[in-house]
């Protein structure tokens, strides 16, 4: 017996291939493309242009993935709702939706769990599961929409996960939600994170996207880095760089750096330094962002007027730098807390 197809994680140029090969017309994959990525309907029974015999053959050779939300925590102070999603195998991920003046933002999850080993952390703690599929990946925008009952307008997959090691489903994911059928959000409103997995930022580079790659740097030397982030060992800090000047080189778009401040680790004006040194001559942007704790580690976030402190250092140097406004501060608002807490 064949395996069914995973129909949410197919781009409408598959679908066209798929209905070609069931002696379908053509133009059904628009008319299926915009049931499920426009209008959000997943069941065949609806889609009422569609033949009985069309919608009898798509349930016996496909399925309509689809997550449910086990329990959403949302923030008294801004809003901000952190959901833990249950997959259809039982997988858990999570999800965060977060409102800001400009428009609401989704950060989603690429993969169940992480194998990258960030000491900070907590995805981190129980190791990757599994790839979450493109399906995955776009449901978990178009439910929080649902669910919140309003449109996102940018989305960060900086989730629960390293992309970069889920790259195919990834691109994929970028070229349904991109097309003007489905939700057609722009690349340009899209930023994906990475560690540092320097052979797949090569690949994704070569892809020539119009999106925003954010580097999770954290500590600007090779001996700082290691301390805190294992990938180090593998792609050291020289060559990340090299892989981020080919990116910009590939594409023009500007990269975004990531650096979370850790009291007493990489907030110092020395680590400051060392930063504005390696970032020379680079367009580029540095997000500092306020740490989260997590109970697993024995981290502490820096203080405001450190972070303050550490900023000025960076601006006076002529390096762009913004400190990201913390959301979801009073729930498990970190990568992975939620998830943790849950299998724990």
């Amino acid at each position: 017996m064949k395996e069914k197809k995973d129909i949410m994680s197919m781009t409408k140029s598959e679908l066209k291939d798929f209905f070609t090969e069931a002696g379908e017309k053509p133009f059904r994959a628009k008319q299926l493309f915009s049931w499920l990525h426009n209008k959000c309907i997943y069941n065949y029974d609806e889609m009422t242009n569609l033949s009985k015999s069309l919608r009898d053959n798509l349930k016996e050779k496909t399925y309509i993935n689809h997550i449910e939300p086990y329990s959403i925590q949302r923030s008294a102070l801004d809003n901000t709702a952190k959901y833990l999603w249950e997959l259809e195998d039982g997988n858990m991920i999570e999800s965060v939706w977060m409102e800001y003046k400009h428009g609401n933002s989704v950060c989603i999850s690429s993969q169940v769990g992480c194998d990258c080993g960030c000491t900070f952390c907590a995805s981190t703690i129980d190791g990757a599961v599994r790839d979450v599929t493109a399906g995955e990946m776009l449901l978990q925008v178009m439910r929080m929409q649902e669910l919140e009952g309003k449109k996102v307008s940018n989305i960060v997959v900086m989730g629960s996960g390293e992309p970069l090691l889920n790259l195919d489903n990834f691109l994929k994911f970028i070229n349904i939600i991109n097309d003007e059928d489905g939700q057609n959000i722009s690349q340009r409103n899209i930023t994906v994170s990475t560690c540092g997995i320097i052979p797949k930022m090569y690949e994704l580079a070569d892809e020539k996207l119009q999106i925003t790659l954010a580097v999770s740097l954290h500590a600007a030397t090779h001996e700082k880095r290691l301390k805190i982030m294992p990938i180090e060992k593998t792609y050291t800090t020289d060559k990340l760089m090299e892989a981020c000047d080919y990116y910009f080189e590939k594409t023009g778009r500007r990269l975004s750096f990531e650096y979370a401040l850790i009291d007493g680790v990489n907030d110092d004006e020395q680590s400051a330094r060392e930063l504005i040194s390696l970032l020379s001559g680079k367009n580029c942007h540095v997000n500092l962002i306020k740490y989260n704790p997590i109970k697993e580690r024995n981290y502490a976030n820096s203080a405001d007027t450190q972070a303050v402190t550490f900023k000025n250092v960076l601006e006076k140097n002529g390096v762009n730098v913004t400190i990201r406004r913390g959301l979801g501060l009073d729930i498990d608002g970190a990568c992975g807390q939620l998830r943790r807490r849950y299998t724990r």
